[in-house]
């Protein structure tokens, strides 16, 4: 291919060949510096230069040789003619190519056979050429054939790759062409086809809507899951023939006659075996028309959902038609709120520790809790149903406490019985924001006391109402008990003294409260209850007041609280506490306090981890009567109403956190966007748990638990570097190992109320890290108090020589004993405190050091140290080979003497001994750092 670019250095006239038919035509040859030429002339110049070389190296020229020179020159002249056809020749070529082009419009393909053409008349010209030169070359000794071909291969691959590379980018550039057209095309027919479909898809909506069959995907899925349970529970139910938007029908297993599992209703007809079995999961025990009625309201808030969903589908972003149904279904659910349909109430049981709650509980459902509760406090929140029978037979002596009496609308009570230890904050905090309504549990011999104050504050900061049961009354001298009457009248029969008693003790309790800004009174002395807190007197040992407690509870559920107790199928449900059940795996036991949970919802809980999405497996409550914290034979329900104290066994639960919101996700969308709810709310619960570089290694069973614990690490200032929940494996002593390298005696595991793995135990061992397992969490602090005083002592025995108090010494002149050498004189102790190895100076004598003192005596009893104002007798032995000082020439009783301290005896002190020293010893320390020049 010609060289387009290539600068044009002449013009030479050429007659045309007799082919070309135009005689009189004269072309013009631009000729160009081509690579061929450009090679000929090199291997001109190289011919010369041989030339010039074997001039220069003969230094005597014969006559004969100067007939060989003429004849060389005659030779070169021929060459240089031959030379000037090759170039003639190839300035005819490009021409030509040139005119070619432009004249016939010929391809790519074609140049390029032309120029090889072309090259291969060059390439015989070079060959006829340098077979010449080889026969010169050979006779003078210059470049052999063989270095010449290899040139002549060189510049011929040469010439080939740039052929080659004209050639590949001209492909790629139309390759690319075709692509590019090709997915411009695939785009725009995949575009015609989504938009052809979508077309079809919402007119074929249209038509299923106006003939009233459309079914949104959440429909057909709670038809298909209550189908499922029915069948489950043996009922013959008919298979639906009909496929709804477009779905491809699923193809079911054929289930025979003989194979069908017997029931013995089978002649019952179909509709009603639907109907009672739907009545037995929607409400478990409660009456049918509260089920139906909850079921068709969600089928109403699912249609309104579906219908102004299409309506935004073309305006708002996904997360916005989210936010904008879920916000619906709120206002659907709010507008449906009756006073007549209340749900049960949410009670919490708050007080100081050791007041009676968890006994109060058991006295409501005659069990013993708190016999299986570490050290007989409460250090899990507990959830106990009571029913509506329990709650009749209990409140019979008092049913006139209650307005509408003998009509009881809530249908039970759900108290939570939370810990009543003042580290229990956060668990406190976590149950008294779920509750409706507080038991403020007082002892009547103590009064209000510091956890009781706190739990004031909390109810008071929520807005919490809440009834205060003044328990132990029974502890009153004489007391004489009955639970079968209204406490009001048990109090009357008493004698004098216990009614005198009771009244000074109670009125000390109302003083209290109205040291905290609060109004209360005994119940039946209440002049306002909306103005006035009613006080209940109680005995959980007797069960005196018992029955005026829980009808107090019902009356204010009833009248006060009946708009906030009103039922709404909204979900609003807390993760309380994440355990691990035998033979069930992790589970959560949650408070339902509004809405209904099924199994096989799909629920969205907070984890260690972020979100955990998982699906119910099952749905478990103990007995009525029972404890969830209690482990006893669960029962099963595949649909529970609020509210209740419910376990739930789902898989990946083991990093569940408890104390947050539990969330129910109808659709796929709704899923996403609860996740991020979560993760929102996660974050500013772990934000409040900030690790250290050094400190201790701290795991607990629960979230709650870890709280606590680590709330109370900080009241003792012990810092943490590292927290987790569930059993000790070997990754946490691998994490807790890291401290050996900064400080060992912060390489420690508290463990508190979980197991420690062996393997785990094993390598703690290995390693040296210490592992503190306790139930109670005193014990637990107890243990490390005694591992970090062990490691305390062990620095301070390294440390003691090094060690230095201060103190101020006056000479008594009177008892100077001897006055060379060892000094032994008698001192008064005029600041801080002088013990034994304490170097002496003397600051007003150029800070001359006199020695260690070696003993301290007072009335020839020796002593390890003399405080303030102790007159003593010391004895001062100078240090190695230190010249002795005297009395009386090197110092005198005039001059005080000093503890001589520096910076490093200051830092020991600070770092080991700081127990040792008092307030004023450490103003007297600063003293001396500025007096020795101390930094």
């Amino acid at each position: 291919m010609a060289n387009k670019s290539a600068p044009i250095l002449k013009n030479t006239k050429i007659s045309p060949d007799a082919e070309d038919g135009d005689d009189n035509e004269e072309i013009i040859i631009p000729s160009v510096p081509s690579r061929f030429a450009m090679l000929i002339s090199d291997e001109e110049n190289e011919d010369a230069d041989t030339d010039n070389d074997e001039d220069t190296t003969t230094t005597t020229v014969s006559s004969s040789s100067k007939k060989k020179s003429n004849k060389k020159k005659v030779q070169s002249s021929k060459n240089k003619k031959e030379d000037d056809e090759i170039d003639l020749l190839l300035a005819a070529i490009e021409s030509t190519s040139v005119s070619t082009k432009k004249g016939d419009n010929k391809t790519t393909n074609d140049e390029g056979q032309d120029l090889e053409d072309i090259l291969k008349g060059i390439n015989e010209k070079f060959d006829e050429k340098e077979a010449r030169k080889d026969k010169k070359k050979k006779a003078k000794g210059g470049v052999d054939a063989k270095t010449l071909d290899l040139m002549k291969e060189f510049q011929k691959k040469r010439e080939e790759a740039i052929l080659k590379a004209v050639h590949d980018e001209e492909e790629e550039i139309r390759l690319e062409e075709a692509f590019q057209k090709q997915r411009e095309e695939k785009e725009r027919a995949e575009k015609e086809k989504r938009d052809k479909k979508k077309q079809k898809e919402k007119e074929r909506i249209q038509t299923k809507k106006k003939e009233g069959t459309y079914l949104t995907k959440e429909q057909r899925e709670k038809l298909e899951r209550a189908r499922i349970q029915l069948q489950a529970a043996g009922i013959q139910v008919p298979e639906r023939n009909t496929v709804d938007n477009g779905e491809k029908p699923i193809k079911k297993r054929i289930l025979y006659e003989d194979r069908r599992k017997k029931t013995p209703g089978n002649d019952i007809e179909t509709e009603k075996q639907l109907g009672g079995k739907e009545e037995s999961l929607k409400n478990n025990g409660e009456q049918e028309s509260e089920s139906s009625g909850d079921e068709s309201s969600s089928e109403e808030s699912d249609r309104s959902d579906s219908s102004s969903e299409d309506d935004d589908k073309n305006q708002l972003t996904p997360h916005e038609r989210v936010r904008n149904r879920i916000q619906r279904r709120h206002e659907n659910c709010e507008s449906r709120r009756s006073l007549e349909v209340l749900r049960a109430p949410v009670i919490c049981v708050l007080g100081h520790v050791d007041t009676g709650k968890t006994k109060i509980l058991d006295n409501l459902r005659r069990t013993h809790v708190q016999d299986g509760e570490a050290g007989g406090i409460t250090q899990q929140i507990g959830a106990t149903n009571v029913p509506l029978e329990t709650i009749r037979e209990r409140t019979k002596m008092c049913r006139n406490l209650i307005s509408r009496e003998g009509e009881f609308i809530i249908p039970g009570l759900l108290i939570i019985d939370t810990p009543g230890h003042e580290s229990f904050k956060n668990l406190r905090t976590r149950g008294s924001s779920l509750c409706d309504l507080a038991i403020l549990v007082v002892d009547l011999m103590h009064g209000l006391e510091p956890q009781t104050l706190e739990s004031i504050k909390l109810l008071t900061e929520g807005d919490t109402p809440f009834i205060i049961a003044l328990n132990k009354i029974d502890r009153l001298y004489e007391w004489k008990g009955d639970n079968e009457k209204n406490v009001e009248l048990v109090i009357q029969e008493q004698g004098s003294n216990i009614q005198n008693e009771f009244d000074k003790r109670c009125n000390d309790v109302i003083v209290q409260f109205a040291e905290q800004g609060l109004n209360v009174a005994l119940y039946y002395k209440n002049p306002d209850p909306n103005e006035y807190y009613s006080m209940v007197p109680t005995s959980a040992h007797t069960g005196d007041g018992m029955g005026s407690l829980i009808a107090m509870i019902i009356e204010k559920c009833q009248t006060t609280l009946a708009k906030r107790l009103s039922y709404t199928d909204e979900l609003q449900a807390t993760v309380m506490e994440v355990k691990t059940i035998g033979g069930l795996g992790t589970t959560i036991d949650v408070i339902l306090a509004n809405g209904h949970l099924h199994v096989g919802d799909t629920i969205i809980v907070a984890g260690q981890e972020g979100p955990i999405v998982t699906q119910v497996r099952g749905l478990l409550m103990p007995e009525s009567n029972r404890e969830s914290r209690v482990r006893n034979q669960y029962q099963n329900y595949k649909t529970i109403k609020a509210a209740r104290g419910i376990k739930i066994a789902a898989k990946n639960l083991e990093k569940a956190m408890a104390g947050l919101p539990l969330f129910v996700g109808r659709k796929e969308d709704e899923v996403d966007y609860y996740k991020n709810e979560i993760q929102n709310i996660l974050k500013t619960a772990l934000s409040s748990i900030k690790l250290q570089e050094t400190g201790v290694y701290v795991q607990a069973s629960t979230l709650g638990s870890l709280e606590a614990l680590l709330e109370f690490l900080e009241t003792s200032n012990i810092p943490y570097a590292g927290i987790n929940i569930g059993p000790v494996h070997r990754k946490d002593i691998v994490r807790a190992s890291a401290q050996l390298d900064r400080k060992p005696q912060w390489a420690v595991i508290l463990a508190f109320d979980v197991k420690i793995e062996k393997d785990a135990q094993d390598y703690a061992d290995s390693v040296g890290v210490k592992i503190f397992q306790a139930d109670i969490m005193y014990h637990l602090f107890d243990m490390f108090l005694v591992h970090r005083e062990g490691y305390k002592k062990e620095d301070q025995e390294k440390s003691r020589h090094l060690a230095v108090y201060p103190c101020k010494l006056r000479v008594l002149p009177e008892f100077i004993l001897n006055k060379r050498g060892k000094i032994i004189c008698g001192v008064i102790v005029e600041d801080g405190f002088i013990k034994l190895g304490t170097p002496i100076c003397v600051p007003s004598k150029e800070f001359i050091e006199l020695g260690r003192v070696v003993s301290i005596e007072l009335n020839h009893k020796p002593l390890d140290i003399a405080r303030k104002n102790s007159e003593v007798s010391i004895t001062i032995e100078p240090v190695g080979n230190e010249a002795p000082k005297i009395f009386g020439r090197d110092f005198d009783e005039t001059d005080l003497l000093m503890s001589k301290i520096s910076q490093e005896s200051f830092d020991v002190v600070k770092d080991h001994f700081r127990g040792d020293m008092q307030k004023s010893d450490w103003q007297l320390m600063i003293e001396l750092k500025e007096i020795f020049n101390i930094l």
